[in-house]
């Protein structure tokens, strides 16, 4: 098995998906940490760059190279390793399994990004208040949505689809988390809540956990 290395940051939703993955799957992994906001954030910092041009986090590196964009890592990894497997067998249900953590990973957490945040302030003069209700607006909006396509398309159990994580509760759990530190109300979206609360009680997701990480505050 090649060794692993994941460039990181407590906090951020994507390499807490990314981190699930590797557990989930049994991967042994070095973990090395990037904080966004210490010396004005050091994923800008020149030796950051030179893993990551985009200077964000995560990042993977194995004996092939660097990995960038956590949808693609954990793609790579289901390939790579393939069990325990994080998309169904049949085709169809894996584009649905997809379509549900695309639904999180693009249409919910970029506008709530730290970077996003930071140029609302920055630039447009947003006070905390103004950041939260963005932030609340989009999550809600976004999970919403999500709740009706589980409640619709009755494939969910314990899980997003069925009683055994997949890409989908990888992207859920974080997107979720982040949602309960802005006070997010779950009452509205109970089918989501269940499923976090069910996968957030698995070791896997336990380990992952911020507050569980080695660089955490």
């Amino acid at each position: 098995m090649a060794a692993l290395t994941l460039y990181s940051y407590f906090r951020s939703s994507c390499s807490y998906r990314v981190r699930i993955a590797l557990l989930l799957k049994g991967l042994p992994f070095e973990g090395r940490y990037i904080h966004l906001l210490r010396q004005g954030g050091e994923q800008r910092l020149p030796d950051y760059r030179a893993v990551n041009p985009q200077g964000l986090v995560p990042a993977l590196e194995d004996d092939e190279g660097v990995l960038t964009q956590s949808i693609a890592i954990i793609e790579y990894l289901e390939e790579r390793y393939p069990e325990p497997a994080l998309l169904p067998e049949n085709s169809r249900h894996r584009a649905y399994v997809r379509s549900l953590a695309q639904m999180l990973a693009c249409d919910i957490q970029p506008l709530n990004n730290l970077r996003v945040l930071q140029k609302l302030k920055q630039d447009f003069n947003a006070d905390q208040q103004q950041i939260e209700d963005w932030y609340l607006h989009w999550v809600g909006e976004g999970l919403m949505a999500f709740e009706s396509v589980l409640v619709s398309q009755k494939l969910a159990g314990d899980c997003c689809y069925g009683n055994k994580p997949t890409l989908a509760d990888i992207c859920l759990v974080p997107q979720v988390y982040n949602a309960l530190r802005f006070n997010y109300d779950l009452s509205a979206t109970p089918r989501i809540q269940a499923i976090y609360e069910h996968c957030a009680s698995l070791t896997a997701f336990e380990k992952a956990a911020p507050e569980n990480q080695p660089d955490a505050e």
